[in-house]
């Protein structure tokens, strides 16, 4: 990652954004936070989440550093965070179980670390993984479950292609049941980090991202650190 400058946070916004002393905001690129109205349903774990990001980053001066994209279409910046006493805000809110893994195929710096911090956590219950509403899915309950940002883990039994885009099917269904797409011209991409999307029938994978319905209920995979192997 190259160093991109240094900020200081005023507030927290939510769990995963920052107000700056110079008017502009920071997101903290590679993690989602939860976010709720006052009374919504998941109001309790997001504002604890805002409460700890504050408490982490509030007053305090940011060293900023970018693995990708610099700035969003709501002029927001996207950075990797750390602190004045060299604590990565990112890592933090993982580990504190209160945000999940969330990259973007031009934001995927650090990731493995991401990851494998979620993964302790969410073992471990602490936070959001303590939520049913967080749960990781099986394919047939991210079948049933509204759209929206998930983890589900499975077996893929059948990869079919059509229309420039590799289909992970995992369920009997086919491409009605829950299916996980990748598009051909990322499948080089894939490849690269072992993960050939043709290769994975058989395999148990752990995938996350937004569930939307096209035959049935979809995620599409633009990039490899959507998918991680569970089994050969």
């Amino acid at each position: 990652m190259e160093r991109a400058g240094a900020v200081r946070a005023e507030r927290a916004i939510d769990g995963d954004t920052l107000a700056l002393a110079d008017g502009r905001e920071l997101r903290l690129i590679g993690i989602a936070a939860p976010k709720s109205t006052p009374k919504g349903p998941l109001h309790r774990v997001a504002e604890a989440a805002r409460q700890e990001l504050d408490r982490l980053a509030a007053g305090r001066t940011l060293t900023l550093y970018s693995g990708g994209r610099p700035s969003d279409r709501r002029q927001r910046l996207l950075a990797h965070a750390v602190a004045e006493d060299g604590t990565w805000l990112q890592g933090a809110m993982l580990a504190a179980g209160l945000a999940r893994v969330e990259t973007f195929a031009d934001n995927r710096a650090r990731a493995a670390e991401m990851l494998a911090l979620e993964a302790t956590a969410r073992k471990e219950r602490r936070g959001i993984w303590a939520e049913p509403r967080f749960r990781v899915l099986t394919p047939e309950q991210a079948e049933r479950w509204r759209d929206g940002y998930h983890l589900v883990e499975g077996r893929v039994l059948r990869v079919s292609e059509e229309q420039g885009r590799l289909a992970l099917e995992f369920s009997p269904n086919g491409r009605r049941g829950f299916v996980v797409a990748v598009p051909v011209r990322q499948r080089a991409q894939f490849r690269a980090a072992g993960l050939d999307p043709a290769g994975l029938a058989g395999t148990t994978l752990r995938v996350r991202g937004w569930i939307h319905r096209r035959l049935g209920p979809e995620i599409l995979a633009s990039h490899p650190e959507q998918i991680e192997r569970l089994t050969q």
